[in-house]
């Protein structure tokens, strides 16, 4: 341990140097991210809740995307961050880490293609005692041995590198943490340990897939007894599986079947199997598995029968009054108006102001930008409605509402843990504050913001969505929210209630205490501060605390209890998604020196361009 005390972090230098590559594969990888990880989740969810879908194949096939979702997150996330960073680093324990669940997934991976193989062998050669060979206890253990074989190989791995001394340099030629590029750095001689991975990573690959493709050969062979129907799909499940097998091994193999050495290949090769190939699986099983696209539509169309009878929903609004609802408009108008602009000038001040690149000001600027957008998903409806007659809202327009004030405001709720925790290292950790809130730390936190609400909203989508409405199709509310939606069910509610307490209300209860505690800890060591520092970091704690308190106390009313509705609750829906979003912008302006100083000079600065403008007109 006393010679890797030399290197505690590693230098990633990615795939590029090029500023201009670097935003053009943000935008790829980023897109590619978000494709692997819906398709494959689209599959899990698919075989999970449809019954037609509950064969062995079909079981093996949900884990896989599961492997492929989580396998793809130990790699992209970090990637897409480090290619909006200039200074690509990984620490030490962070770089052990992704080696080793990259490896135990990867080789999950490898030993469920087998598992995946045997069960078209038993399928296809041996049909009459398939539902026998395949039942639940075997289907069961050969996912025991896979997790297990997959363990055994990533300890292999990870056991080799842990233990090997690096002195320096630090700087690895890759976008991940990987065996090659890390034998190299090693300050000793890895010659055996090169061997070792050579044996425990390609000979394996080599014997898997030559015995796979063996095994594919044999049940093809067999396909001779077959009728031409039962030929032709297990032709297009047996090539689904070949072509996923092939695009698994082939570059694995090219990888680690050869002496320990990096070669300028590798990291294309990488990319290939760690990005592109978890997002072609799903496309792949799907594209070519006409039972998977029936079931995908079914469960797409799932209790539509139900729900047909009520395609839109009418909203009552706020009131009935006519002259009320003028005014409303009034109102409202001006204050989406003062919502969004207020909340874009603060966006526009944080990007335009250099002394404002704090990592305070960052999440600031995402917290505006959440805000504006959070409130543009209610308001503008709201404002049409107080001017029509009949207030009615399609039913995919109520989902797609109901899913954007969810992501909205869930990453809003992380947003405003992340600016806490900003808070506590500025005032309880300053020396080390740039060290531990440095940009790839932002990031990463907005990233875990923006998936916290996704997963969050898509959660309670997914359960409204797939609920039957047959009518009454009257909400008494002004926008499409969980509890007026799931009096209008027409089946028992009670769990998917408990749920929405547990995914809404438990989360804000437990998330606002220790928000609450993190601020006590943090005015608490004011006491060593200047008075100064302490007037200072009063200022900015007090507006952070007003937030938390206006956004969390009304989602508590709303989510903490079982599912009901009173009179109140529009009020209080008013309250924390059209006055909140409308005061954020208002509370950090004025109880923030720094901004006010900073939207002062920018003006100032536009101030004589206009002038001279004015002088070359006349």
């Amino acid at each position: 341990m006393g010679q890797r005390n030399n290197v505690t972090e590693f230098v990633l230098l990615g795939l590029t140097q090029s500023l201009q590559g670097q935003k053009i594969l943000f935008v790829v990888f980023l897109f590619i991210y978000i494709v692997t990880m819906v398709g494959n989740l689209l599959i899990v969810v698919t075989v999970t809740v449809s019954p037609t879908l509950d064969a062995p194949m079909y079981f093996f096939l949900g884990y896989l995307s599961f492997m492929d979702a989580v396998y793809s997150t130990t790699v992209t996330p970090n990637m897409i961050i480090d290619l909006v960073c200039e200074k690509k680093t990984i620490s030490f324990q962070a770089c052990m880490s992704q080696l080793f669940i990259g490896h135990l997934f990867g080789g999950a991976e490898i030993l469920l293609l087998v598992a995946m193989a045997y069960d078209r062998y038993v399928a296809i050669c041996k049909p009459l005692h398939y539902l026998t060979i395949m039942n639940g206890r075997a289907c069961v253990l050969l996912l025991l041995l896979v997790w297990a074989g997959g363990f055994l190989h990533a300890v292999i791995q990870l056991l080799f590198v842990y233990n090997l001394p690096f002195c320096g340099p630090n700087v690895i030629d890759h976008f991940i943490c990987d065996m090659y590029p890390l034998l190299e750095l090693a300050c000793t001689d890895t010659y055996i340990i090169g061997v070792t991975v050579v044996a425990n990573d390609g000979a394996i690959c080599v014997i898997i897939f030559a015995l796979l493709l063996i095994s594919y050969g044999v049940i093809l062979h067999s396909l001779k007894s077959l009728s031409q129907e039962g030929r032709r799909k297990a032709l297009f499940t047996c090539g689904s599986h070949i072509t996923v097998v092939v695009l698994s091994f082939v570059p694995c193999i090219f990888m680690y079947v050869r002496p320990p050495s990096t070669l300028p290949i590798d990291k294309s090769l990488t990319v290939f199997y760690t990005v592109i190939a978890p997002m072609l699986n799903p496309l792949i099983y799907t594209l070519r598995n006409g039972e998977m696209k029936s079931a995908m539509r079914k469960l797409w169309t799932r209790k539509m029968g139900h729900r047909n009878n009520v395609t839109e929903f009418v909203l009552l609004g706020l009131t009935q009054d006519p002259e009320g609802q003028k005014a409303l408009f009034v109102m409202f108008l001006l204050i989406y108006m003062v919502t969004v602009v207020g909340n874009l000038l603060i966006v526009v001040t944080v990007l335009a102001s250099p002394s404002l690149h704090s990592p305070m000001y960052l999440f600031l600027a995402y917290l505006s930008l959440m805000d504006a957008i959070y409130s543009t998903a209610i308001s503008p409806k709201l404002i049409l409605d107080l001017l029509c007659g009949k207030k009615t809202i399609s039913f995919p327009v109520c989902m797609g509402q109901l899913f954007l004030e969810h992501l909205f405001g869930g990453a809003e709720v992380f947003i405003l843990v992340a600016m806490a925790y900003d808070r506590y290292v500025a005032i309880c950790k300053p020396l080390h504050y740039l060290t531990i809130m440095n940009r790839q730390v932002c990031i990463l936190l907005l990233v875990v913001a923006w998936v916290g609400g996704f997963l969050h909203s898509v959660v309670q989508l997914l359960f409204v969505y797939s609920l039957p409405f047959c009518g009454p199709n009257v909400i008494d509310h002004f926008i499409c929210d969980m509890y007026p939606l799931l009096e209008l069910a027409c089946t028992d509610t009670y769990f998917v209630g408990l749920t929405v307490v547990a995914n809404g209300g438990a989360i804000c209860m437990v998330i606002f205490i220790l928000l609450l505690i993190s601020y006590g800890v943090i005015l608490s060591s004011l006491k060593t501060h200047s008075q100064e520092g302490r007037r200072k970091a009063l200022s900015t704690c007090s507006s952070h605390i007003m937030v938390v308190v206006l956004f969390f106390v009304p989602c508590i009313f709303m989510y903490v209890r079982p599912v009901s509705n009173f009179p109140i609750d529009k009020s209080v829906t008013v309250v924390y998604t059209i006055i909140t979003p409308m005061l954020n912008p208002l509370i950090y302006t004025l109880r923030n020196s720094e901004m006010k100083n900073a939207m002062r000079k920018l003006r100032c600065k536009k101030l004589p361009i206009r002038r001279m403008r004015m002088c070359h007109s006349h």
